[in-house]
């Protein structure tokens, strides 16, 4: 099945989700949840051979995890459809009070809409996509690396790009700091080289001349 998991949330409270898996995805569903910004959103994150695709809107967020091989197109017309039958089958006050899990009677209907979706996508939810496909170009896509296996916590590469942009930048001052140092020290060197080849040079013409180098002058 194209479509494996999908989560509807308020932020990182999970009131429903149904899953045509067997494997467990909780632990990057949760991390993923953790991560979406308060503000509207669409954005898909990479884990292993798997899309996460979500819409975030007005304090609510639909995901659905899908195979790569599908795209993005059909999973976010997929979003868009659940996030219809949803609002229209809850009113927002309900929604908002719900605690986690407490609207997992709209699980087997989340169910159907995955299986329509996955044997035959409906032509107009397709046409829909079709002129939103400028704002889907602009959907941001983040690779999660899967260090599960090691017991750790998934961190998401945009974190990780975070502290790459930070550790470049203290690079880079330490670098014109070095130079700066490394530029006077120069300069030190080459007054002190100045000096003591003046020194030599004074040396040398006293030894003909006398300390005043007064080399012209004649006895009476």
């Amino acid at each position: 099945m194209s479509l494996i998991h999908v989560v509807v949330s308020r932020g990182p409270i999970i009131l429903v989700e149904h899953s045509a898996g067997q494997r467990d995805f909780s632990h990057a569903v949760q991390t993923i949840l953790n991560k979406i910004p308060p503000n509207n959103s669409k954005l898909t994150y990479v884990w292993e051979q798997y899309l996460f695709h979500y819409v975030s809107e007005d304090g609510l967020t639909f995901m659905v995890m899908a195979d790569d091989s599908v795209g993005r197109r059909m999973p976010f017309a997929f979003l868009a459809e659940l996030q219809s039958q949803f609002t229209a089958a809850y009113p927002r006050d309900v929604i908002f009070d719900t605690p986690v899990h407490g609207l997992n009677e709209f699980s087997p209907q989340i169910g159907s809409l995955m299986h329509r979706f996955s044997t035959s996508p409906p032509t107009d939810a397709l046409s829909q996509t079709q002129n939103e496909l400028a704002q889907v170009r602009d959907i941001m896509v983040h690779n999660v690396e899967q260090i599960l296996s090691r017991g750790e916590r998934i961190e998401l590469l945009v974190d990780k790009t975070d502290n790459l942009s930070g550790q470049a930048w203290a690079f880079r001052r330490g670098a014109r700091d070095v130079r700066r140092r490394e530029f006077w020290k120069n300069q030190r060197i080459l007054a002190l080289s100045v000096f003591v080849g003046l020194l030599v040079l004074y040396l040398i013409v006293a030894q003909f001349c006398g300390a005043g180098l007064h080399c012209g002058a004649t006895a009476n």
